[in-house]
């Protein structure tokens, strides 16, 4: 950790931070992905990463998992929250993800399915919960700060 005391604040910061970031890097390069894709979309996938950096800096404070009784560390529950909502995303938006793939990889591509965005979603918490964690600490500790 690169502060004196772990802070909830920070993992949060941190994280609606870098996923604003990526939500930033969607907003801009869209248009080449899908031409006729609208600023609705745009705008929505800025939300949508900014919101997600903000629930993987929350989830700093969950250590430990209390039903499987097994430890929960970064490299884990990053990518963990990451693919899972990126997975619900999905399921609200197969349609347009699938046209999104299909138009860039072509259809019948092994990539050109709409679950491979819970994969990505799984390397983005990767990187926000590996920053979060490096920058904000993590557990019971960033709640009492």
């Amino acid at each position: 950790m690169l502060q004196d005391q772990p802070s909830l604040m920070t993992r949060i910061a941190v994280g609606k931070g870098l996923g604003f970031l990526v939500g930033l890097a969607g907003l801009v390069t869209f248009p080449y992905f899908m031409a006729d894709v609208g600023w609705l979309v745009r705008i929505g996938i800025l939300l949508w990463y900014t919101t997600l950096g903000g629930i993987i800096g929350l989830a700093g404070v969950l250590t430990w998992h209390p039903v499987l009784q097994i430890p929960l560390p970064w490299w884990i529950r990053g990518p963990l929250v990451g693919g899972w909502m990126n997975f619900v995303l999905t399921f609200f938006a197969y349609d347009f993800m699938e046209a999104i793939l299909i138009n860039l990889f072509g259809y019948g591509s092994p990539l050109a399915s709409p679950w491979w965005f819970a994969a990505e979603g799984a390397v983005v918490g990767f990187v926000i919960g590996g920053a979060a964690t490096l920058l904000g600490g993590e557990g019971k500790a960033s709640v009492d700060a």
